[in-house]
């Protein structure tokens, strides 16, 4: 099994596809495992060769001691026990230096597409970035609702593990896919049981995240970006994308008209589509 290594930090990542091809590298989503990608792996795997990992405190990564639980409610970058944006950022890098890259697109989801942008900032590797659902975050952007945070990070005491992951999970689709496909639920759960960050872990994750501010760096991103957005986001609405648009010198927005936070699996086939023409191109 492969793993790369961040100052003691032990990082899970595979590969696929074309070892002579250009290289594509998925980040995850908050507290997310590598199965939020399953929609987009093997067809972008047909034409690149795709890295995906593990973000620390997921699936097969390491996991280092956080007292950060609650701790996503304060704001500084130096916070004790978060994760940061920064420190994950180096985690990419080391995972591409691990395994050869010199280097990739970057396609990140949500914290992700945070993780790409300190990336793009921080490092020399990004060749374009795929910036889904996601935020710079800063004064400027517009924050997660009130009412889908507090859907995401409580539940009923009375619910067990499965019912909590699908009450939380519920604000990133839509009422009427997750209607049409209870079974494709199901598995999500089972998915999200066996390889998702632990509480203590997400909890870092998000400290990161209520840190992180790109907002007055996006013009030093130099490579081509595709924001590509769910008009419908519940979680990090649509007016963020339009933000990181505004202010990225080389961006390219594509909305995707009503979709969720997770309209890259609901709208999957469209998105991959989009998102192929861009790298080809970039």
């Amino acid at each position: 099994m492969p793993y790369a290594d961040n100052d003691g930090v032990s990082l899970y990542y595979e590969t696929d596809g074309p070892s002579e091809a250009e290289t594509v590298v998925l980040v995850e989503g908050l507290g997310y495992g590598r199965w939020m990608w399953r929609w987009q792996r093997d067809r972008l795997a047909e034409r690149y060769r795709v890295v995906v990992w593990d973000n620390r405190g997921t699936g097969d990564s390491d996991a280092p001691p956080s007292d950060a639980r609650r701790a996503s409610e304060r704001s500084a970058e130096t916070l004790d026990g978060a994760y940061t944006i920064a420190e994950m950022a180096g985690d990419l890098d080391a995972v591409l230096d691990a395994a050869g890259v010199d280097s990739a697109h970057v396609v990140g989801a949500s914290m992700g597409g945070m993780i790409a942008q300190r990336y793009a900032i921080d490092y020399d590797r990004a060749d374009s970035l795929g910036l889904l659902c996601t935020s710079p975050r800063g004064d400027d952007a517009v924050p997660t609702p009130p009412e889908t945070r507090e859907r995401m990070f409580d539940a009923p005491e009375e619910y067990d593990e499965r019912e909590t992951i699908r009450h939380k999970m519920a604000p990133a689709m839509t009422d009427e896919f997750a209607e049409r496909n209870d079974d494709l639920i199901a598995d999500i759960v089972d998915w999200r049981l066996a390889s998702d960050a632990d509480e203590d872990a997400r909890e870092a994750q998000a400290a990161g995240v209520a840190a992180f501010d790109a907002g007055d760096r996006l013009g030093d991103i130099e490579v081509p970006a595709l924001v590509a957005h769910g008009t419908a986001d519940r979680v990090l609405p649509f007016e963020n994308a339009e933000l990181l648009d505004e202010r990225l010198p080389r961006s390219e927005l594509e909305p995707f008209e009503e979709g969720s936070h997770l309209f890259f699996i609901e709208q999957a086939d469209a998105v991959n589509e989009r998102l192929l023409a861009f790298l080809d191109d970039a």
